[in-house]
């Protein structure tokens, strides 16, 4: 379960959601799992599981089943004994009473020393100096550790840090590159403006293609206030990742795969000053920018808002309001050419109509009169209403709208007939809609009934 924010702050909440996947990350192996780091780990058992996966030793002889307090306290002195005597970790601080009494910024401490040295430490690294490794354990700085070893393998990128230089996904981009040459190639060129983007699909292809999983979410990374704690958790498992057969290495841009659906590119049903909106959706097509422009019938271009969404297939959702009626081109282009069928044409109507001016008449609407099996109709006048789209439906006694066959057709300019024929006997409900609203007077309520017998 993540933690959301209340009284803890931030920095505490991501990385009690990110310490708390790397636990459960080590967890898997013996088929547990936490969702509370205050009271998962207060009786010893979870934190003495993970402390044997983690050292690949097994821990002495402590109480499996702890129903008192005094049980709970020896089980996680057992483990705080252990890392000190056998371990040569240092723990400062921290005793059992915090972990039993679930204190959540001394366990995070607890949690943020097995981090170091058990994921930075203590690994010997592909590529690190011959010193480091096992014999650097007590006595070299973890953080200049992974920063060395991050640097050594993106050495065009210039670092500093592990929270501001993380934050536009270009640094990341370039190291997983740099473990998987061809899975970001192009990172140099992304726009530090999309760093929500950048971060999200980097992180994705991390995890499909490296073997990384995801302890940090992409918001967290983007945030200015990233916690370097968390940062430095999720990048201590590049140096340990290894590339998956058939990964998408040097994948081509193809704009041909694009593909845009939804009603701001229907040649129909688009109004002026009333917001549209279509999606563009680029999972197969490479990596490339989407850039989207609205030429109105003056040959004017018109604001289009591009949004990228984090989801799998790479989509965006693109927004626009047209101020004139007629005829418009809705360009978009990918990695600078077009996709298929752009320039999209749509036919922009007037303003909407007035749905209070539409009038009704006919035997279709009257209360009774209606017989089950048997055609009717009824008339919908729109001559003062304005342009708008006319609708029709008609709910039986059971509110199923598909016991009636109805059939809307242009009478004339400002005439519309609609033919219905009931199937089922009972009160139905006839709903009319003009731009999108009810017309006066409905629904109309109609009793349907069995008909004359011979």
């Amino acid at each position: 379960m993540e933690r959301t924010p209340t009284k803890a702050s931030a920095w505490e909440r991501i990385q009690e959601n990110t310490f708390t996947r790397w636990v459960n990350e080590h967890l898997k192996s013996v088929n547990k799992t936490i969702t509370s780091l205050e009271t998962d780990l207060s009786d010893g058992i979870i934190l003495i599981s993970l402390i044997e996966v983690l050292s690949g030793m097994t821990l002495p002889r402590y109480n499996k089943k702890p129903s008192f307090r005094s049980q709970k306290l020896e089980n996680v002195s057992v483990v705080l004994r252990f890392l000190e005597e056998n371990e040569q970790i240092k723990i400062v601080n921290i005793d059992s009473t915090d972990i039993v009494d679930s204190k959540l910024k001394l366990i995070l401490g607890l949690l943020w020393s097995l981090i170091l040295h058990y994921s930075i430490l203590l690994p010997l690294w592909e590529g690190e100096d011959g010193d480091l490794g096992h014999g650097c354990k007590s006595g070299s700085n973890p953080k200049h550790k992974l920063f060395g070893w991050i640097k050594n393998k993106i050495p065009g990128f210039s670092l500093n840090n592990f929270t501001s230089d993380w934050n536009d996904g270009r640094a990341l981009g370039a190291l997983v590159d740099a473990m998987g040459p061809g899975l970001c190639p192009d990172w140099s060129d992304w726009n530090p403006k999309d760093a929500l983007k950048n971060v999200s699909g980097t992180m994705t292809l991390a995890t499909d293609w490296l073997n990384v999983p995801q302890l940090i979410k992409p918001e967290d990374v983007v945030d200015s206030n990233v916690d370097e704690l968390s940062m430095m958790t999720y990048l201590s498992q590049f140096p340990k990742a290894t590339l998956k057969p058939n990964a998408p290495l040097h994948p081509s841009v193809n704009s041909n795969r694009v593909r845009c659906y939804g009603l701001g590119i229907e040649p129909t049903g688009v109004v002026c000053y009333v917001p549209i909106s279509f999606t563009v959706e680029t999972f197969s097509a490479g990596k490339g920018d989407v850039k989207v422009s609205i030429e109105n019938p003056k040959g004017q271009l018109e604001l289009a808002e591009v949004k990228f969404n984090i989801d799998g297939s790479e989509t965006y959702t693109v927004k626009y309001t047209p101020k004139m009626e007629g005829m418009h081109k809705v360009n978009v282009l990918f990695a600078g050419e077009e996709v298929p069928n752009s320039p999209y044409i749509v036919n922009v109507e007037a303003t909407v109509g007035d749905f209070r001016k539409v009038s009704t008449s006919g035997p279709g609407l009257e209360p009774t009169g209606v017989m089950v099996g048997r055609p009717t109709y009824f008339d919908v006048c729109t001559k003062d209403a304005g342009k708008g789209q006319l609708q029709v439906i008609v709910f039986d006694q059971q509110n199923n709208r598909n016991t009636t066959i109805c059939r809307l057709k242009k009478a004339s300019e400002y005439i519309y007939r609609c033919q219905y024929v009931t199937q089922t006997v009972g009160i139905h409900s006839i709903n009319i809609f003009f731009s999108g609203q009810q017309i006066p007077y409905s629904p109309f309520s109609v009793t349907v009934s069995p008909g004359k017998t011979c």
